[in-house]
């Protein structure tokens, strides 16, 4: 498995780019947003990747930040979204957004995105709050809440519906509980700006 790949950007085509690493050319399929944010041909880039294998294709799918990459596979695994729609989704929908377009079940936002009809979007959100919902229930039974931060949510829905949503990208509860602790002006934000908040303190815990 492929956690990252980094090296020498020798190619930048529609929907894939070429890196070189010591001699070998990768060929990364990439949302055409993703390749935008890259450097230019000849730098150094790194990106995350997820490589798919199949018994008539090897494919390596490239992304700018881990959030992609994780917002990449939860998206594979539901039924009926292939990779393709959700390099799509991707290229139109930040991660935050994506993740607060689920909590708060809006398939008005899902199914602005190209490929994603009605259907489409009750699934995701079907399938994806219900791994939001297995989480929750097993942090009752191992009890780790912090009683300062169910305090804390106990009193600002913005703050429950963020957490929801980092849990939506495969951030487990502890981990963005600590993180909401080191949060000091938390109930001033939106529930986005904490959703973003939460992705920048979480990402240098990486």
């Amino acid at each position: 498995m492929l956690a990252y790949i980094k090296g020498t950007l020798e190619m930048k085509m529609t929907g894939y780019i070429v890196i070189d690493v010591g001699g070998l050319g990768y060929k990364i399929f990439m949302s055409d947003v993703g390749i935008e944010r890259l450097g230019n041909i000849g730098e150094m880039v790194k990106v995350h990747t997820y490589y798919r294998v199949r018994e008539d294709d090897i494919s390596i799918f490239g992304f700018n930040t881990l959030e992609e990459l994780k917002m990449f596979e939860l998206l594979i695994g539901v039924s009926g979204v292939g990779a393709k729609t959700a390099l799509t989704m991707l290229a139109v929908c930040e991660p935050s957004e994506f993740a607060l377009a689920v909590i708060t079940e809006d398939i008005k936002t899902l199914t602005a995105i190209p490929g994603i009809g009605a259907k489409s979007a009750q699934r995701i959100i079907l399938e994806l709050k219900d791994k939001i919902k297995k989480e929750q229930q097993i942090q009752e039974i191992e009890k780790q809440v912090s009683p300062k931060i169910q305090k804390a949510i106990e009193e600002d829905d913005k703050i429950l519906e963020a957490i929801a949503a980092l849990q939506v990208l495969g951030y487990h509860r502890k981990e963005i509980e600590k993180a909401f602790q080191k949060m000091k002006d938390k109930q001033s934000l939106s529930t986005e700006e904490l959703i973003k908040k939460g992705l920048s303190i979480l990402g240098m815990q990486v």
